[in-house]
């Protein structure tokens, strides 16, 4: 333990991010590092699983050493400022810098799924290993679990019961959410999730990979009213989403508008996409809150951080007296914070993984 906190180093890499975070008592990070392959993934539209796991091979001790020694640095920066008085063994003599070690460490926590299987194993393998050899507790934790987690973090007094809204790449699902460790899926995709469909839709309009920020970046100088696309709800009362038929539905109007020879409005096509896509999504959850009497919805999730579904939605929360909560873009994307923090709370259920622990990657919620 650290200063009689306890400690977990997490891991994360379920996609194209390789991830490793120190967090004590699951709320307070201490280090939070995030090696990106979006730049290698960009030559090819979309994340090439074989290429991700490559990279997670060369980067993931690297990264868990990256974290180790930057909690250090924040511990040593605590205790100059007196914000914080830290253990004899948290740093060691030399300074800064590769203080903290394993020693330090009460658990190992790692994503075991969802996610592309080569990646998840080679997160899933590091920690088994840094477990096995230190004698550590190893926690796994599902992905989903840990973007609804990040909240935790952002907000120190949020407490369950809540409705979240978690939106990514692979994930669009309304979850009731009633305990720490208890969820209910209400609602999820069908087809596309809603990150997908972005990514689509961006490749479509020849604006580069990924499509989210940069859908979001250009709509905001479009008219969401000039193309309008269908809003598919599904049958009534159904949470699920479908946004197949809206990705098809912006091809199909890109390829006429081509074939007539008219000219085509990107920033309008982007924005009447989006607006499409939101609508939907929004008025969703919020139905889903008001009619399971919650007073409060997070947001979690790569596509938590669009600026346009943001406000939207706290547009619609202040409209019924709901209280939305959302995280800063860092723990929003796929990092190792989030699971730190949502294996605390599986540690303190006593939920504990032994070495037989594999990768899932369509692992349920």
């Amino acid at each position: 333990m650290i200063k009689g906190k306890f400690a977990i180093l997490a891991i994360e890499s379920s996609c194209d991010e390789t991830a490793a975070a120190v967090v004590l008592e699951g709320r307070e990070v201490l280090s939070n590092v995030i090696s990106s392959q979006i730049e290698i993934h960009k030559a090819y539209g979309g994340v090439v699983p074989e290429i991700a796991s490559r990279h997670h091979l060369n980067n993931v001790n690297w990264v868990c050493q990256q974290a180790l020694d930057q909690a250090s640095e924040t511990l040593a920066a605590m205790d100059a400022g007196e914000t914080s008085v830290i253990s004899d063994a948290a740093l060691k003599e030399g300074g800064s810098g590769g203080g903290l070690s394993m020693d330090d460490i009460d658990a190992i926590a790692v994503t075991y799924g969802p996610g592309l299987v080569g990646a998840l194993l080679i997160g899933l393998a590091t920690a088994k290993a840094y477990a096995l050899a230190m004698g550590k507790p190893l926690i796994g934790v599902h992905h989903i679990h840990g973007h609804i987690c990040a909240n935790f973090i952002e907000h120190k007094d949020l407490k369950p019961p809540f409705m979240a809204l978690v939106i990514s790449g692979g994930h669009t699902n309304i979850v009731e959410v009633s305990d720490y460790n208890e969820y209910q899926v209400l609602g999820g995709t069908r087809d596309d999730a809603a990150g997908e469909a972005y990514d689509k839709v961006a490749r479509v309009l020849g604006l580069g990979y990924p499509g989210g920020p940069l859908i979001d970046k250009i709509a905001k100088s479009g008219n969401p009213e000039a193309v309008e696309f269908k809003r598919v709800f599904l049958e009534k009362d159904s949470f699920d989403f479908s946004f197949s038929g809206i990705k098809t539905g912006v091809l199909n109007y890109v390829n006429s508008e081509k074939q007539a020879g008219r000219e085509i409005n990107v920033p309008d096509v982007a924005a009447g996409f989006q607006q499409a896509v939101l609508d939907v999504i929004v008025t969703k959850t919020v139905t889903a809150a008001i009619q399971m009497n919650k007073d409060k919805i997070v947001m979690a999730g790569g596509v938590a951080a669009n600026s346009r579904l943001r406000e939207m939605l706290q547009a619609e929360c202040d409209k019924h007296g709901i209280s939305l909560y959302h995280p800063s873009p860092i723990l929003c994307t796929d990092n190792a914070a989030m699971i730190g923090c949502a294996a605390y709370y599986n540690y303190k259920a006593g939920k504990i993984s032994d070495l037989t622990l594999d990768a899932i990657p369509n692992l349920p919620l």
